[in-house]
C-alpha cells in the first residue's frame, strides 16, 4: 500500500529511530497467553500487565514483567512474607515460566543454563532447547523453528479422510537492538468437516485465511504468509509495519477486532506512557468479491485507535473507534491523523463510510477471577431504543466474560464463560465497500450479526506435559428468508436492501441454532512438539432441519496452534 510505505518515510523522517530495542511479538496460538493471562489475575494490581488487551504482546514487554513480578515473588518467599499480593505460582506454573522464558531467550536477563541442550543435533541444531537454530550476539540475534500440523481424522457420513497437512518455517530476529523482524510461510493442504467446506464455498475464502486452490475436489490448497518489521519512533512509541493480523479484546472473541480471518497490510503505532496505552492501525483490506481467474483484487482502507487506561490497580477502561472507507481504491488522507474523532472527520466530509465506536473494560479481582467486556455501537437513537419498536439502525454489540483460575482450589484447573450478543444490521453499511470485513470474512465475530453466543472453556494441565482443552458454544441466529428477504444477517449485504425499517427483533429471521462442542488432550514430548488427540460434536439446526457432524481426530504439530472449526 503506497500511501503506507510513504507514511512510514514520513514518520521515520520526523522522528528517527530511538536507541530503545525492538521486540517481535507473540504469535497468534501461543502458550505463553495462557500463561501471562494466569499471571496477570494471580498478582491483580500489576498495571502494566493490564494492557494485554491489544494482542499480539510483545516478547520484551511480557518478559520484562514476567521477570518482574517473578523477582518480588521470590524476594518475598525468602523473606517469609505472607499476605504481601505477590503471586503465588503452582509447580506447573513454575515449569511454564521456564518454558516461556526459553522461548522468548533474547530478552531474559536472568541464568539461561537449563534452556541449552546436553546433545545438539549435529552439534549445531538445537543448542537452545526451543529452536532449531538459534544466533544470540552482541548486534544480531535470529532464531529459526519449523512448523508443523499434520492431522487426521474420520467425520460422520463420510469415508473421505479429513485432515490438515501444514509445513513451514518461521523466522524471528532482531538487528542491532534497533529493528526487529519475523516472517513465516506454511503451504497447507486441508479437508476439513462438511461444515466448513460449505462455509469455504459460501464465503470463497478458508476461514482463518483467504485464497486458496481445489485440492482432491473436496480440499483446499493455500498459503499462509506473514511478516514484519519493528523499531521505535521515540522513547515511548513503538511502530509495526507488516502483514498478519491483530486481536483487541480479552475474550475468546472479539467485536472490535479478530484474528479469525484473513491477514491484512498494516501499520500500527503503539504509544505507552504512564497510565495511557494509545494505538493506532492504519489498514489496507479487500471488499467482498466473485473471484474469475488471476486478476487484480479491488483494495478498501480502514483505520482504528484504541486508548486504554488504568482507572486503578485493577480496572483497565478502554476506549474504541474504528472507521472502513466506503471507496474502492481511495484513500482518505484525513484519517492518518492519530489523535482525532474519526466519527467526526467522517461527517465533515459527507458520512460516506462506515464509523464505530466502543467501551470495553478488565477488572482483576481477589487473585482468582477476571471480569471483561466489550460493548460496540454501530449507530442508535436513544428515542427509538425506548419505544422498543425494532428499528433497524438500533446496531450494536456487547459482550460480557468472566475466568476463574485454579477453579474450586485445583491447580491449574482454568474456566473461562462469555457472551456475545450483535444486533441485525450491525458492521454493515448501505455502500458493500464499506462493510466490517477483509476478504470475503468479518473482521470481528465470526457469525457477522444478528445472533446470541455463549461460550463455556475448559483448560487443564494435571502435569507439565499434559493439555486438556475443552470449548462448549451454543448461539442461536436469525437468517435471512428462502426469498431472500434482508434480516440484517449478512453483513456482506448493503442495508438498504431491508423491507422496512421497524420490526427488527434479535435474532428475527429464520432461525438457526448450533451446539458445538470440542475436547483435545495434548502431551509436550518436546519443547514445542505436540501429539494430539481431540474430539468434536456439532449440532446445526435450521427450520427444524437438524445436521449432526460428529469427529475424531489424532495427529502432531510443531511449533503451530491447532486447527479449530468453532463456528
Amino acid at each position: 500500500m503506497q500511501i503506507i510505505k510513504s507514511f512510514i518515510k514520513l514518520f521515520v523522517f520526523i522522528c528517527p529511530l530511538s536507541a530503545a530495542a525492538q521486540s517481535t511479538y507473540l504469535p497468534q496460538g501461543d502458550k505463553g497467553y495462557q500463561l501471562v493471562d494466569r499471571l496477570e489475575i494471580k498478582q491483580g494490581t500489576n498495571t502494566d500487565l493490564n494492557y494485554s488487551t491489544l494482542k499480539p504482546l510483545s516478547r520484551r514487554f511480557i518478559v520484562r514483567q514476567a521477570e518482574y513480578l517473578d523477582s518480588v515473588r521470590k524476594a518475598a518467599d525468602s523473606a517469609g512474607v505472607e499476605g504481601s499480593g505477590h503471586p503465588k505460582l503452582t509447580r506447573i506454573d513454575e515449569y511454564n515460566l521456564n518454558s516461556f522464558y526459553m522461548n522468548n531467550t533474547e530478552w531474559v536477563t536472568g541464568s539461561k543454563e537449563n534452556f541449552t541442550s546436553r546433545k545438539p543435533i549435529l552439534k549445531t541444531f538445537y543448542k537452545n532447547k526451543a529452536n532449531l537454530v538459534e544466533i544470540n550476539s552482541k548486534d544480531f540475534f535470529l532464531a529459526i523453528n519449523p512448523m508443523l500440523n499434520l492431522q487426521a481424522g474420520k467425520t460422520n457420513g463420510s469415508d473421505a479422510l479429513m485432515f490438515v497437512n501444514s509445513r513451514g518455517v518461521s523466522a524471528r530476529g532482531m538487528i542491532g537492538k534497533k529493528i526487529g523482524f519475523y516472517t513465516s510461510i506454511t503451504d497447507n493442504q486441508e479437508r476439513g468437516p462438511l461444515f466448513f467446506r460449505q462455509r469455504v464455498a459460501d464465503y470463497k475464502a478458508v476461514p482463518g485465511n483467504g485464497f486458496y486452490k481445489s485440492f482432491k475436489a473436496t480440499g483446499q490448497d493455500y498459503f499462509d504468509g506473514r511478516g514484519y518489521i519493528t523499531f521505535n519512533a521515540a522513547k515511548y512509541i513503538d511502530i509495526q509495519f507488516g502483514y498478519d493480523k491483530n486481536f483487541i479484546g480479552n475474550g475468546n472473541r472479539s467485536l472490535f477486532l479478530s484474528d479469525w480471518g484473513n491477514s491484512y497490510l498494516f501499520l500500527k503505532l503503539n504509544t505507552k506512557i504512564w497510565k495511557f496505552n494509545y494505538q493506532n492501525i492504519f489498514m489496507e483490506l479487500m471488499p467482498q468479491f466473485g473471484r474469475a481467474g488471476d486478476t487484480l483484487l479491488d483494495k478498501k482502507y480502514s483505520a482504528m485507535h484504541h486508548l486504554s487506561i488504568n482507572l486503578t490497580k485493577w480496572l483497565n477502561v478502554g476506549l474504541f473507534e474504528g472507521i472502513v472507507f466506503g471507496r474502492k481504491n481511495h484513500f482518505e488522507f484525513q484519517y492518518l491523523n492519530p489523535i482525532i474523532f474519526y466519527r467526526h472527520i467522517e461527517g465533515t466530509i459527507g458520512s460516506p463510510d462506515n464509523a464505530l465506536a466502543g467501551l470495553d473494560f478488565k477488572a482483576n479481582v481477589a487473585h482468582s477471577f477476571q471480569f471483561y467486556g466489550q460493548f460496540l455501537l454501530d449507530e442508535f437513537k436513544l428515542d427509538q431504543i425506548k419505544a422498543n419498536t425494532g428499528w433497524w439502525a438500533n446496531k450494536w454489540g456487547l459482550q460480557l466474560g468472566l475466568k476463574y483460575i485454579d477453579a474450586f482450589k485445583i491447580p491449574n484447573l482454568d474456566l473461562q464463560i462469555e457472551s456475545n450478543t450483535v444486533r441485525p444490521f450491525t458492521y454493515s453499511h448501505y455502500n458493500m465497500v464499506a462493510n466490517y470485513t477483509h476478504y470475503n470474512q468479518p473482521l470481528a465475530h465470526p457469525l457477522g450479526s444478528n445472533f446470541q453466543e455463549l461460550i463455556g472453556i475448559l483448560r487443564y494441565q494435571p502435569a507439565p506435559r499434559w493439555y486438556v482443552n475443552a470449548k462448549g458454544i451454543y448461539y442461536k441466529q436469525g437468517l435471512d428468508s428462502l426469498n431472500g428477504r434482508n434480516v440484517g444477517f449478512n453483513i456482506f449485504r448493503d442495508n438498504v436492501s431491508r423491507m422496512g425499517d421497524y420490526g427488527y427483533a434479535q435474532g428475527g429471521g429464520r432461525a438457526a441454532s448450533c451446539f458445538n462442542a470440542f475436547f483435545q488432550v495434548s502431551y509436550e514430548v518436546r519443547e514445542n512438539l505436540y501429539l494430539d488427540l481431540s474430539s468434536q460434536f456439532r449440532r446445526y439446526t435450521v427450520d427444524k432441519n437438524t445436521t449432526n457432524a460428529s469427529l475424531l481426530t489424532a495427529g502432531v504439530r510443531w511449533n503451530m496452534a491447532r486447527r479449530e472449526y468453532d463456528f
